[in-house]
């Protein structure tokens, strides 16, 4: 969900705080309906926030001029995370890490970074860019994600494909005299800039997970690595390639185990001659390092005329169903929200009637957390006039110490195979710890069985409590 001009959400800016609140729950409501477990929001377009615990300014595109604050109380980010949270998807907090503002004539606030610090930025292309080359800088990105991190409920930080700028024709990167002033033993400025995002990668890992060992942390880079031509363990591709020309060593990110999941952007078709989405999904998925693989998916080209496959209606469920077929890939991640309900509202539909028709918890990552928590405690159910009402309570904490911090609340019809291996029998799932539930879509007269298991921070599922048997009384005339 993007906010850089206005994108995904707030559909403009100086919207009232009640227009963008009903607009965000619009959006979730309908992502919750196409089987979405996750939404990666675009919190700091360019040095700028949609968020209250910040030290930048908010956002241009929250109120309509950088700096200037919605009405007191409100924190977009914090709203966004309940919000999600209650609909059982996970929120990540997406960072542009080093864009500081989006064309020569923007108007920035005293606040902003490139008031206090100047000659932390080059400009390029008419827009200013942090210069990741400064330790200095390096050391405030980290800061500025670290009070997400530390201050909110997010489930991840997520950066796109945005490092080093994409080439322009007659424009250079003016970062020369950073390479003298730190040159770090390298004498070739290319292996510079990309040790310079690599420095960057690396301490965030480490200090996000310092902090809060489950947020997970993702990236979404181009989606070439490298092309065979420029090395043999690269795509059979001639695209234009992350490491050459963004500077982005994305490979190696996975490889040394910096990200929890990478996200990598092949938004080609089958038949994009120079990067054909079949080889690209491949290769990430020989290169996953036994990491997460989710692949990001251009719902956003759906009819454009930038390729006629683009027009082809089955194009991104073939894709789908591409991936579905590699156990080494774990999901899919959409670019962007609103096209969704615009040009690829047919595959809006075909994730809801489909692919997606049954609720996902999101996968495990082991490496972080697999310690499950214990079952919830004392399931009771009652049928009652407005639906069959569950109580539990918390579970023992497991021996990591964690409790739950979620539920999931299964059904089953008389007769049926209680198991929570078929999720066409979940009726709800909650990243929240309440501890009861109102199933108002039963039947009278019939008989159901209920379970409920715990969730942890990282989605490791206790063990089901219960089964509750419950009959409902037939509806008197």
């Amino acid at each position: 969900m993007a906010t850089v001009t206005n994108i995904d959400w707030p559909s403009r800016p100086g919207l009232t705080i009640d227009q963008q609140k009903q607009e965000l729950i619009g959006i979730l409501e309908r992502h919750k309906s196409q089987g979405m477990n996750a939404i990666i929001l675009q919190v700091r377009p360019a040095a700028d926030a949609f968020y209250a615990k910040s030290r930048e300014p908010w956002s241009q595109w929250l109120m309509g001029r950088q700096g200037l604050a919605p009405a007191p109380g409100y924190d977009p980010l914090a709203f966004a995370i309940k919000e999600a949270h209650f609909r059982g998807m996970e929120l990540h907090a997406w960072f542009n890490p080093y864009r500081a503002s989006m064309s020569s004539s923007a108007v920035l606030s005293e606040n902003h970074a490139y008031r206090k610090h100047p000659d932390w930025f080059f400009t390029y292309g008419g827009k200013k860019q942090f210069d990741p080359g400064i330790p200095e800088v390096r050391e405030y990105i980290v800061q500025v994600i670290l009070d997400v991190v530390k201050g909110y409920d997010i489930d991840g930080i997520h950066f796109d494909d945005y490092f080093y700028p994409y080439k322009l024709e007659g424009q250079t990167i003016n970062d020369s005299n950073t390479f003298n002033k730190y040159p770090n033993n390298f004498s070739d400025i290319k292996d510079w800039r990309r040790n310079n995002v690599d420095l960057l990668i690396k301490q965030l890992d480490d200090s996000i997970h310092n902090y809060k060992k489950w947020v997970k942390f993702g990236i979404s880079p181009f989606g070439i690595w490298k092309n065979k031509n420029e090395d043999p363990e690269g795509s059979a591709t001639s695209g234009l390639s992350n490491y050459a020309e963004l500077f982005a060593d994305s490979r190696k990110w996975v490889r040394e185990g910096w990200v929890d999941y990478i996200n990598p952007q092949i938004y080609f078709t089958f038949t994009r001659r120079v990067a054909p989405y079949g080889v690209l999904v491949d290769w990430w998925s020989n290169n996953t390092f036994g990491r997460h693989v989710y692949i990001g998916q251009g719902a956003y080209l759906v009819n454009s005329r930038a390729e006629a496959a683009w027009r082809n209606l089955s194009e991104i469920p073939r894709q789908i169903r591409y991936l579905r077929e590699n156990n080494r890939i774990q999901g899919s991640v959409f670019f962007s929200s609103k096209s969704l309900s615009t040009v690829a509202k047919a595959v809006g539909d075909s994730l809801k009637n489909d692919f997606y028709k049954y609720p996902a918890l999101p996968p495990q990552m082991p490496w972080l957390d697999e310690v499950p928590p214990n079952e919830p405690q004392s399931l009771t159910a009652d049928a009652l006039r407005d639906g069959v009402h569950l109580k539990w309570q918390l579970p023992l904490k497991a021996k990591d110490g964690e409790t739950a911090s979620g539920f999931v609340i299964y059904r089953f019809d008389e007769g049926e195979k209680i198991s929570i291996l078929d999720p066409k029998n979940i009726v709800k799932i909650s990243f929240e710890d309440y501890l009861s539930f109102i199933d108002t879509s039963v039947e009278s007269g019939k008989r159901y069985s209920y379970l409920v298991t715990a969730l942890d921070r990282l989605k490791n599922e206790s063990e089901p409590s219960g089964p509750v048997g419950v009959e409902i009384p037939l509806a008197k005339e």
